[in-house]
Parts: structure tokens; C-alpha cells; sequence
């Protein structure tokens, strides 16, 4: 007689729920686009596309132009150089006062209550994107150049504080809890025992935050800042294609060059990775120190240089103009009447933002897998195996990367627009394209900077190279990739504003119709639905990331 045994199934970890829930999300995304639209290839546009990729063959090389291409590719890289101080700064400022570990060490009794606060007075500026900010401060300080650093400084400062707050609560503890049972003071032990080892992870994630900044500089341009996004606008507007596509180049090989050069200076210092959030501990030996020093002095000098180049009128921060602002602010709230269709319009506008941000992630994630591991040197000197891609081909790939994020998002937006008909697809598109190449290149140095002992056994094993591909080298990644895309989720959520300025549909067209016409209440009623959803956002994406489940 057999007995049979049967044991209740495992209860499913949250997490793995969580991935269900964003796959059904995917599926229901994808199948509202085609179910809610009557049309959308715009078969007329491709008269349009043509012209505009053949321009491409005969940039306008005259001297005249490349003047001012010249002086509007030092303009953004001036703005960048300057946002990327101040958000550097307000984020060390802010993470110290958000981080948990703080004040657990401070105030233990009323720890919690602070911490959330602070971080939830911190989740405003960030849920608002950069442009938006940059249309708000234009009516407080006019056009000068104050305006593209405060909307670049203001949620960058706000997401560096999150990042820097999450290193400082992640940091390994030991030495600053030997240092508090030692009699020293909290705040003492905090500066010997922990900020030394998280302000060398600050100053890594530094390293990809300038590169974020270069890349909003360009977009700010849009709205009048200046820099080559104010030209690429321009000649967008006046059908300039030979121009556009010098801007494109031009703007391509400052993204190029920033990017070797943080490369260059990241494998100096020993922070091979742009967003390596580990809190590993890092030896600075005699050379990194150099190298360290080095990059300190020269990060001085640019921001000064930069400083003087753009030359802001800081008068301008206690304008009279600031205070009119606030007033028609305040009593257009004042006089502001809610009503039933004014929530059902946004709520459906939500639903749209969302499923934008969702369709885009998920192509700028498969995209960013696939063309990873097409970029990246998998196998180097010290295993015999060849090349997953010959050199050109890598290279080749690396290039497309290099395109997809160093063209804004809008752009990508107004291209695809000439064979697309305006809606949410065009612009997930565009988030997707533009994300694609920002988290293709992560993913690539995750892929270069693994641990190589788990593939050398496989290889050694006699194992064949899909093998070692299949079982060694996809496994060590995919967590790393993951997390990166679903950081990244939190982002493209953000950049719905931008692509909604040119017509791409969601809360974005809806808030560049509040702004153009004044509509203050509504803008702040909007940019609350986008708070909102961004909070959704980031704590979904938080439960996906995490590495166990209780």
C-alpha cells in the first residue's frame, strides 16, 4: 500500500507577486494603446522622415553656425558642471537629514517620526520633473541662467539626497558602533566611522549624476535656457534639418567625451561602476589618493569656470517678482473650485502617464539586456574563449547606445511623431529609446566588472560558451539589472512631462495646457496626481528590488 504525501505549497514571496502584477500591467498597457486608438501610423510622415534622415549625410558646417554651436555646447556643459555642485551639495545636506541610521543615533525615541517627515517633505521636489520646475522658476526669476540651474539642482538635489540616505543606512556599521560603545559621541562616531566610506559612494554616484545633468541641460534648453537644447528647438521649429543634425552631432560628442572621461577617471579611482550603490569598502592607496585629489581640484576648477561662463544674476533669487508670483498663486488657490469631471479627467490622464512609463521601461529594459550584452567585453585576457561579438560590432553597439541617451527624450518624441499619430505610444516610445541607451550602458559595466571566478569554473569544467552564458554569466547580472531598470521606472515616470510638452498625451499635455494658459491651481492640482504616483511608483519598485522577502 503506498502513502502519499502531499505538502502545502510554499506561500509566494511578495516580490514574485509583484513581478506578476507589473507583467499583467505590461499586457493591459500594450493592449489599451491598440484597443482606445482608431489610427496610429501616420502614413503622410514619411515624406517628413526621409528628408529629415537624409539631412543627416550634410550637416550645415559653416563657420557662422558652428560658432554657435560652439558657445551653446559650453553653455550646457556649463549648466551641468554648475547643477551637478548644487545638487551634489544640497543631497550630502539632505541625505545626513534624512537617513535612518542619523537619527536613530540622535533622537532614538522620536527617530522614526522625523526620518519619515523629512523624507516625505523631500519626495515633493523630486516627483516634479526638471522642466516643470524650469517653467515655475521662469516666472520667478525671468530668463537668466538661474533658472536652468535651480530646475536641475531642485529634484536632483532631492533624488541624490534618497541615493545618499540609502548609502549611509547600507554602509557597514562596525566601526562607527565601536566608536558610540567606545563613549564617543553619535555624532562624532558618524564622522570618523561612516561618512568617510559613504562619501567615496557619493562621490561615485557623482560621476553618473553629471552625466544625468548634462542631459537635462539639453532639454531645458526647450523652454528658452539656452545651450544647444534651445538651438535644437529652434532649428526643429524652422524644418532646419542640416543644422538640427550639427546640434545632434555636437551634442552626441559632449555626451562621448564626458562619458570617456568619467569612465577614464572612475577606473582611477577604483568606482568602475557609475550607479554601484554596494557600500563596499574602498581602499584609497597613495595612487587613488592622487587620482582622488586630482579629480577634487579639477571638479573645483570647472564649477568656477562654469560659474563664470553662464554668469547668473543672483539678485534675481529676492526679486519683487518672486512675491507676485506666490501671490497669484495663493489666490487663485483661493478662488480654485474642485469638481466630479475635473477627478475623472485626472484620474484617466494618471492611468495614461502610467501606462506610458510602464510600456517605456519595459522596452528600455529588454532593449537595455539585449544590447548589453552586444556592447559588453563578457570575456577578457584572462579566458581563452573568443569574443561574444567581434570588436566593430561591439563598438557599433556602443555607438547606438551612445545615441539613444545622448538625443532628449522630446526629440526622440518629435521624430517619431512625423509617422505617428500624437498619444501615449509615440511617447513610450521615446522614454523607451532614450532610457534604453542610459540603462544599456549599466548594464554593460555590470556585465564588465563581474566577478569572474564563477565563469572561469565553467569554463575550465568544459562547459560550452552558451552554457557559460546561459548559467554563468546571466545569473550574476540579472539581479543588478533589475534593480537598475526598476530605479530607472521612477525616472521615466518623471520624464512623461517632457514628452507630454510635445504632444505625447498623459498629465503632461495637461500640465503644459495649465502653464500656457496660467492656470497655477491647476498646475498644483496636477503635479499632486504626479506626487502621488511617483510615491506608488517608487515604493512598487522598491518591493521588486528588494533581494529577499520576509
Amino acid at each position: 500500500m503506498f502513502r502519499i504525501s502531499l505538502s502545502a505549497p510554499k506561500k509566494m514571496p511578495w516580490r514574485m507577486w509583484g513581478y506578476y502584477c507589473f507583467g499583467a500591467a505590461i499586457a493591459f498597457s500594450l493592449w489599451d494603446v491598440f484597443q482606445n486608438n482608431n489610427g496610429l501610423l501616420n502614413g503622410g510622415g514619411f515624406a517628413l522622415l526621409g528628408g529629415f534622415l537624409r539631412a543627416s549625410l550634410q550637416p550645415d558646417l559653416s563657420a557662422e553656425f558652428l560658432q554657435i554651436v560652439t558657445t551653446a555646447t559650453l553653455t550646457t556643459f556649463a549648466y551641468a558642471v554648475c547643477g551637478t555642485f548644487f545638487s551634489l551639495s544640497f543631497g550630502f545636506v539632505g541625505g545626513l537629514l534624512s537617513a535612518k541610521v542619523v537619527w536613530q543615533s540622535l533622537l532614538p525615541r522620536q527617530s522614526l517620526i522625523i526620518w519619515q517627515g523629512i523624507r516625505a517633505v523631500l519626495a515633493v521636489p523630486r516627483a516634479i520633473h526638471e522642466l516643470v520646475w524650469g517653467l515655475i522658476l521662469i516666472n520667478i526669476w525671468g530668463l537668466d541662467s538661474l533658472v536652468a540651474l535651480g530646475a536641475i539642482a531642485l529634484p536632483f538635489g532631492a533624488i541624490v539626497s534618497k541615493v545618499f540616505a540609502e548609502i549611509l543606512d547600507e554602509t557597514p556599521k562596525e566601526g562607527f558602533n565601536t566608536l558610540v560603545v567606545a563613549g564617543i559621541h553619535p555624532a562624532q562616531a558618524m564622522l570618523y566611522g561612516l561618512l568617510p566610506q559613504a562619501l567615496f559612494n557619493l562621490l561615485s554616484y557623482g560621476f553618473y549624476r553629471f552625466e544625468c545633468s548634462l542631459r537635462s541641460a539639453a532639454v531645458l534648453g526647450i523652454i528658452g535656457a539656452g545651450g544647444l537644447g534651445y538651438e535644437i528647438f529652434l532649428s526643429l521649429q524652422s524644418l532646419r534639418y542640416e543644422q538640427l543634425w550639427t546640434l545632434f552631432y555636437a551634442l552626441i560628442a559632449l555626451n562621448a567625451v564626458v562619458d570617456w572621461s568619467s569612465g577614464f577617471l572612475r577606473k582611477k579611482l577604483g568606482c568602475t561602476s557609475r550607479l554601484d550603490l554596494n557600500t563596499k569598502r574602498y581602499q584609497v592607496n597613495v595612487q587613488k589618493r592622487h587620482w582622488l585629489l586630482g579629480t577634487m581640484f579639477g571638479a573645483g576648477g570647472l564649477v568656477s569656470w562654469g560659474f563664470w561662463f553662464i554668469r547668473p544674476d543672483w539678485q534675481r533669487l529676492w526679486s519683487r517678482q518672486a512675491g507676485l508670483f506666490l501671490e497669484e498663486v495663493t489666490s487663485q488657490l483661493q478662488r480654485f473650485e474642485f469638481n466630479r469631471e475635473m477627478l475623472i479627467d485626472l484620474f484617466w490622464l494618471s492611468v495614461q502617464t502610467l501606462e506610458m512609463s510602464i510600456l517605456a521601461i519595459a522596452l528600455a529594459g529588454v532593449g537595455g539586456f539585449i544590447l548589453a550584452f552586444c556592447a559588453a567585453e563578457i570575456f577578457k585576457t584572462n579566458s581563452t574563449r573568443p569574443q561574444v561579438l567581434a570588436p566593430g560590432a561591439r563598438y557599433f553597439s556602443r555607438f547606438v547606445l551612445l545615441i539613444c541617451r545622448g538625443i532628449p527624450a522630446p526629440i526622440w518624441a518629435l521624430v517619431i511623431l512625423f509617422i505617428l499619430f500624437p498619444g501615449i505610444l509615440p511617447g513610450a516610445i521615446a522614454l523607451g529609446i532614450h532610457n534604453l541607451g542610459v540603462l544599456g550602458r549599466l548594464m554593460t559595466e555590470v556585465i564588465e566588472n563581474l566577478d569572474r571566478k564563477p565563469i572561469e569554473a565553467l569554463d575550465q569544467l568544459g562547459s560550452s560558451p552558451s552554457s557559460v552564458f546561459l548559467y554563468g554569466v546571466v545569473p550574476l547580472t540579472l539581479p543588478n539589472f533589475i534593480a537598475y531598470t526598476f530605479y530607472r521606472w521612477e525616472v521615466c515616470l518623471r520624464e512623461t512631462v517632457i514628452v507630454g510638452l510635445v504632444g505625447a498625451g498623459g498629465l503632461g499635455r495637461l500640465l503644459t495646457e495649465q502653464l500656457s494658459s496660467f492656470n497655477y491651481a491647476g498646475v498644483m492640482l496636477t503635479l499632486i496626481c504626479f506626487l502621488v504616483l511617483t510615491q506608488f511608483v517608487d515604493q512598487f519598485s522598491a518591493l521588486l528590488r528588494r533581494k529577499s522577502d520576509p
